[in-house]
């Protein structure tokens, strides 16, 4: 969720470093290849806005700046050109003269570097973004110090609770063959064909209409696209919901118009209605109903599945893997929530909208590799942004103390981790692993799957010293139907763009497609 030490420390190098030039950067650092690095005596001020950030000045004494300018200088004396004079006989003070400038340039530079690595390497602070700091706007003075500052948001402190012997409840079921045939229903449906219906739509059915949404005369939003919606208990948007959608819906007929209440939450973009009602306008185009395909051994086939008997085992297995995935999320809910009671420290809005898009990766991965299909992903991201502020800041504290406990067992993601996480999501996805890795690649959320990855590797050592109690599991049905759009208008897609789905169609569960 946040960046690595090793990687911040790169970046704070390459701010100061491109700013000098990193071919000439080294003549000024005074530092051979062979030498010790000569520390800096610097003076750092670190003031404590908040328990996430830091406001820090930093003093270069000026003899640390004659030191740089001097061995500058003599490495420059050996081929320093001045007309008159041959390559390295021209007087020093007549070099100093005329490449005052130049080397100053360089010289700012190097301070610069080496005060950020120093400062990264020697003050008690884990930095998680880059630090606001524009090299460029430094001046290096004739005389006296080198002063600067910037602002950095770091790991706030706190101590380490103890995550020993935790009670954790751990949801188990032990599925009937009327489980089976629930969610061979789902799957049939999954894979049903729409056709027209002239009727009145009835819950269940499917309109296809075009939205618009509006407060009182302010029209927030023309007019969407053409959307097939199912009438489900509940239709959720990025920003809000309408309940009992299926009985409002109920009776509606191909070119008639509905208009039905949307609640925004709290925090959605448009500040102006956060909370309100707005309202929802369905121009129904077509009224849909589904038409199931027969159960037999020709539709297993179609799902990679040798005959019906071989599709039931199937649906059981994903059936456990749903229970080996709500059991891991009950644990992970149960042990954060004993974790984070005691982590009452504000976090900086700024960093809760940055993160609030990695917060958005990371569970999108999690589904995916659980075997989730796309419209249970996309009801799930509207969740998450609709709480994006609450659900951000909860990860953020879980991410930081579970981080702590990685570095102090020293637990890290190596490439066999990877492989693994990527195969399954491959596996779920009916994809290549290769073409799955170029994806995350491309979107940049291998960050989100290492992080993803160790902190599942600490809740499962967590969970090796807890104490279980079991209790019964009831699957979830599906009563939500999800829109991608904000009902309220003034959509921040920085913050939480939209994931990236599988490209083809939901793979059946159990068995990856051929």
């Amino acid at each position: 969720m946040v960046h690595s030490r090793h990687g911040r420390e790169e970046n704070l190098g390459e701010e100061a470093q491109s700013d000098a030039g990193a071919d000439t950067i080294a003549e000024a650092d005074g530092l051979g290849e062979d030498e010790a690095p000569q520390k800096l005596n610097l003076t750092i001020d670190v003031q404590k806005p908040s328990a996430c950030e830091r406001h820090i000045t930093v003093t270069v004494p000026r003899e640390d700046i004659d030191r740089y300018f001097d061995k500058a200088f003599s490495d420059m004396m050996e081929t320093a050109a001045i007309p008159g004079f041959r390559p390295g006989r021209a007087p020093r003070k007549l070099v100093e003269h005329r490449y005052r400038k130049d080397v100053a340039d360089q010289v700012r530079g190097s301070l610069l570097l080496d005060s950020m690595t120093q400062i990264t390497e020697s003050e008690d602070f884990v930095a998680i973004s880059e630090p606001e700091f524009d090299p460029t706007a430094v001046e290096l003075p004739d005389d006296g110090p080198l002063k600067f500052e910037f602002n950095i948001e770091v790991r706030p402190e706190f101590d380490l609770p103890n995550w020993k012997g935790l009670n954790i409840e751990r949801p188990v079921r032990d599925f009937s063959e009327a489980d089976v045939e629930q969610r061979l229903e789902v799957l049939l449906t999954n894979r049903g064909q729409l056709v027209p219906y002239s009727g009145a739509a009835e819950p269940n059915d499917y309109i296809v209409c075009r939205l618009a949404f509006k407060n009182g005369e302010e029209t927030l939003v023309e007019g969407t696209e053409e959307e097939t919606l199912r009438l489900r208990p509940t239709l959720s948007f990025r920003d809000g919901n309408i309940e009992k959608f299926d009985k409002q819906m109920t009776g509606v007929r191909a070119g008639e118009t509905r208009e039905l209440g949307a609640k925004l939450t709290a925090n959605a973009p448009n500040e102006a209605l956060r909370g309100k009602t707005v309202t929802a306008i369905f121009t129904v185009l077509e009224v849909k109903k589904l038409k199931l395909p027969e159960l037999n051994d020709e539709f297993a086939r179609s799902c990679d599945f040798e005959d019906v008997a071989d599709l039931r085992k199937g649906v059981r297995g994903y059936l456990e893997n749903q229970l080996a995935y709500q059991q891991q999320q009950a644990a992970r809910k149960q042990v954060t929530a004993a974790l984070t009671a005691s982590a009452n420290w504000d976090l900086p809005p700024d960093l809760l909208r940055r993160q609030s898009r990695r917060e958005l990766e990371r569970a999108v991965l999690e589904l995916q590799r659980n075997g989730f299909g796309e419209a249970e992903i996309r009801a799930h991201e509207n969740e998450i942004r609709q709480n994006s502020a609450v659900s951000t800041a909860r990860a953020l504290k879980e991410h930081f103390i579970l981080e702590r406990i990685a570095e102090e067992e020293k637990i890290d993601a190596d490439a066999d981790d990877y492989e693994h996480e990527i195969a399954l999501i491959a596996r779920q996805e009916g994809q290549s692993p290769r073409r799955v890795r170029a994806r995350l690649d491309k979107a940049g959320m291998m960050d989100a799957l290492r992080n993803q990855i160790i902190e599942r590797k600490v809740l499962d050592l967590v969970l090796e010293h807890a104490k279980f109690k079991d209790t019964p599991f009831k699957p979830a049905g599906s009563d939500t139907e999800a829109v991608d759009s904000a009902a309220g208008g003034d959509e921040e897609e920085s913050d939480i763009p939209e994931a990236k789905h599988p490209e083809e169609p939901e793979a059946t569960p159990g068995k990856a497609k051929k």
